[in-house]
């Protein structure tokens, strides 16, 4: 079923923090969304014409009335494993709310627009999934191994639901998705190493398991979380799958990004096309421009903040071609400060902002959660280096600074690596290998070398809680501070 015609794939094809995505098609034209978890805007949505390369052209949730996470979300929980589907000139997403405790659909007719008020499902499932049969019925399958016909306009069920297995044997779909191929439906779900997928004559089941599961084989990486099938114009299916780059510490740090492999059918069955699978890279385009000078009068959809950003936290008017920032919090230890951040998306970086402080205390930040962090903070006549490791807040690094705009750069290498007992170029390494994933090193100004580098190990998933990739951003957490631009490059 695939054409000879096939994108050239550079895995991955969204890179950074974008777990659990889901894809549509209308025509020639794919819309792609994935889990935002604790920050807002939620549910990023991209457009691609080719699966390939991939532009963010909004948030499904960027209202405050549409989601309320509140200060005690933490990073593993919010907005998860939303599905995206496109029916009768509607585009649809359903989504679980962890910390509201349900799930809800939005809708729209332009997915770059304005989506609806959530309807909340009055469905109990851990992770919902959204279907229609060619009579127009919606139907939704839940992790609880159960399919419901539901009505998506009111949330309401209107039969079942009913279990989809059979035997008390047989595995419980994780994250399911439906789907209707020819005369059968197909139930894909997340088995944790890879997906699998049953199938039944109708929606209720009983479905009948798979021999196998979807292996892939496509480089380096640790597959896990909720993957979907797409099909192209031309008759090729392909698996838009979530994945996260291993390094040989032992430590990934981006979080699950997105990955594209090809699918063949065999016997009734999707299975993987191992013989056209890449390897693993850099992701061919980035998902938003380089640079933001800060020149609109309202933020890019890729700008994000954890719970949400105070109203009169940030203006983009006030000081035109300048991104104004207001405190409302003392500190990035605890939520409610101003910070507005954008996902880290390649192995090796450099991120540089132009700050005018004034007498704020501000700067800019990578971080993992609010305990772990890697803070490079400007106040009157100085410059610190900060770590925030759990329960520990330590200044490593201080410079004297003049008075006015000042660049700060925090870079991100992969190679000439320094142990953890490292902080200043002056240094004396004894004693301990480098052994992290990363290097991240701390430039003031045009100064030919670092004011500190740090082991990046700190700011990974197997240090902390939660399921995110790093963030790095922009911040105040005293009076208010103005930034002229901010820059992102990754480095080969």
């Amino acid at each position: 079923m695939r054409t000879a015609r096939q994108p050239v794939i550079g895995n991955p094809v969204i890179g950074g923090s974008h777990p659990d995505p889901s894809v549509c098609r209308v025509g020639e034209d794919y819309y792609l969304v994935c889990s935002s978890f604790e920050y807002f805007p939620g549910v990023p949505i991209f457009h691609s014409r080719d699966l390939v390369h991939w532009r963010q052209v909004g948030n499904v949730l960027d209202r405050p009335e549409q989601v309320r996470l509140s200060t005690g979300t933490s990073s593993a929980r919010g907005i998860h494993q939303p599905t995206i589907r496109h029916h009768d000139g509607r585009f649809w997403v359903i989504a679980r709310d962890l910390s509201a405790g349900g799930t809800f659909v939005v809708t729209t007719e332009r997915p770059a627009g304005r989506w609806s008020d959530p309807v909340w499902l009055d469905l109990p499932c851990a992770v919902p999934d959204l279907a229609w049969d060619r009579n127009g019925d919606c139907w939704c399958a839940t992790t609880d191994g159960c399919t419901a016909r539901v009505d998506p306009y009111r949330g309401t069920v209107l039969e079942g639901p009913w279990p989809m297995w059979t035997g008390d044997d047989a595995p419980h779909p994780e994250a399911p998705h439906l789907y209707q191929v020819g005369g059968w439906w197909y139930v894909m779900f997340d088995r944790g190493d890879a997906p699998a997928v049953a199938r039944a004559r109708k929606p209720r089941g009983p479905f009948e398991p798979a021999p196998g599961t979807l292996a892939d084989t496509s480089g380096p990486t640790r597959v896990s979380g909720r993957a979907d099938l797409v099909t192209t114009p031309g008759g090729a299916w392909w698996l838009v799958r979530p994945g996260t780059r291993e390094h040989p510490s032992g430590f990934h740090v981006l979080g699950q990004e997105v990955f594209l492999t090809p699918v063949r059918w065999d016997n009734g069955w999707p299975v993987v096309d191992e013989a056209t699978v890449t390897a693993a890279g850099e992701s061919p385009a980035a998902p938003h421009p380089s640079r933001d000078d800060f020149d609109e009068v309202v933020l890019a959809p890729f700008w994000i903040s954890p719970r949400g950003l105070p109203e009169g936290a940030w203006s983009l008017t006030e000081r035109p071609g300048w991104l104004t920032l207001r405190a409302t919090g003392d500190t990035l230890d605890r939520p409610g400060c101003t910070f507005v951040g954008s996902r880290v998306r390649h192995l090796d970086s450099r991120v540089s902002v132009r700050l005018d402080p004034g007498t704020a205390r501000a700067g800019l930040s990578i971080r993992r959660d609010e305990a772990h962090r890697y803070d490079f903070e400007v106040v009157p006549g100085r410059v610190d280096v900060i770590a925030r490791i759990g329960p520990v807040r330590q200044v490593v690094a201080s410079r004297t600074r003049a008075p006015g705009p000042i660049t700060l750069t925090v870079r991100t290498r992969t190679t000439d690596l320094v142990p953890p007992s490292f902080v200043r170029p002056t240094d004396e390494p004894v004693g301990v290998e480098p052994s992290g994933p990363d290097t991240i090193a701390f430039h003031v100004d045009d100064d030919p070398g670092p004011l500190a580098e740090l082991d990046g190990r700190y700011l990974s998933p197997e240090v902390t809680s939660g399921l995110a990739g790093r963030v790095v951003g922009m911040y105040v957490t005293r009076g208010v501070a103005a930034f002229d631009w901010f820059d992102y490059r990754g480095l080969a």
